[in-house]
């Protein structure tokens, strides 16, 4: 299946002013299947961390904002090493974890060279009480469901697809 999007994060990749990248977009919309994709063709390793039920993450983010610490922990949870690089970091169900979101800020101030992509429904990407959104520090990027484009190239239909503008 390809998404437009894909474009959009290969660019996201290759900027010198890379901000941490949080996606936007409804329930059902290819959030989760669009940042491993990306991943998979694009970097060596990912790391991914789902925060949906996860006490071990909420945990991780109660302490501090220290990023050292954090990617350790992330480390182990996503059982894998993470090379700032060659490792793109996910973070699905962020709002779950409202402490992740804000830790987005740090990285982006402190830690700049890890590759770190965001994501949650777009009603559950809300502020809590103690967190604080990481105004002017992420970059957003928001998904849709499939354009008509999209949907016949994923039924194989390129030739038909090609004469869609």
């Amino acid at each position: 299946m390809y998404r437009n999007k894909i474009k959009e994060l290969e660019e996201w990749k290759e900027s010198a002013n890379r901000k941490p990248l949080i996606i936007r977009g409804a329930r059902q919309v290819g959030k989760t299947w669009i940042m491993k994709e990306f991943g998979k063709n694009n970097y060596k390793n990912i790391a991914y961390i789902n925060f949906d039920g996860n006490d071990r993450m909420k945990r991780l983010f109660e302490k501090d904002y220290d990023i050292n610490r954090i990617v350790k922990g992330l480390k182990l949870e996503a059982d894998i090493d993470i090379d700032k690089e060659n490792t793109l970091i996910i973070f699905d169900e962020v709002q779950e974890v409202p402490k992740a979101l804000t830790s987005l800020k740090y990285f982006c101030e402190n830690a700049g060279k890890y590759h770190i992509i965001a994501a949650g429904s777009l009603l559950g990407v809300a502020l809590h009480e103690g967190t604080s959104f990481p105004v002017g520090k992420v970059d957003f990027m928001d998904l849709y469901p499939l354009n008509f484009q999209e949907f016949l190239l994923a039924i194989r239909r390129r030739k038909a697809s090609r004469n869609i503008k």
